[in-house]
């Protein structure tokens, strides 16, 4: 089984459609691409805070996310547990990735207008950092192709 194959299979899997109910509101641009793309990202920083929170605030007191603009448990595919600084960040992540409008959208680093505060891009340039390292080291393919593409 080749890699591409192989990453296809775990992203386009039983479970990896955006279902309809993740975007309470309508997205600005209704096509089907975007609406995918912006599920994509969403469910990786989902995946990248909770990586983050997980192994940096063991101790932390957590609780379910639920936010009004997104259904996270449907998104992520389960309920997401955070501490209370990441679900701050996730709120502002999900917030600003689904209001960009860019299209197509450029990654972070290299776009022209920031939208985050710059706390929160300071705080998910860390968690990006710390948690991309650990999600690649573990196996997880769909990760390292998100990086290189």
């Amino acid at each position: 089984m080749s890699l591409l194959s192989l990453w296809q299979s775990w992203t386009h899997g039983a479970g990896a459609e955006c279902p309809d109910a993740v975007l309470s509101p309508p997205p600005a641009r209704p096509d089907a691409r975007h609406a995918r793309q912006l599920c994509h990202d969403l469910k990786v920083l989902a995946t990248l805070i909770e990586v983050y929170c997980a192994r940096r605030h063991p101790t932390a007191a957590k609780e379910v996310v639920t936010l009004k603009t997104h259904d996270v448990a449907a998104l992520h595919g389960r309920p997401l547990r955070l501490c209370p600084p990441g679900r701050k960040l996730l709120t502002h992540a999900f917030v600003k990735r689904a209001a960009c409008p860019l299209d197509p959208k450029p990654m972070c680093k290299k776009c022209p207008q920031h939208c985050y505060a710059p706390l929160y891009r300071a705080q998910i340039r860390e968690v990006m950092r710390y948690s991309g390292r650990r999600l690649v080291l573990s196996g997880r393919l769909d990760y390292l192709v998100h990086l290189l593409i």
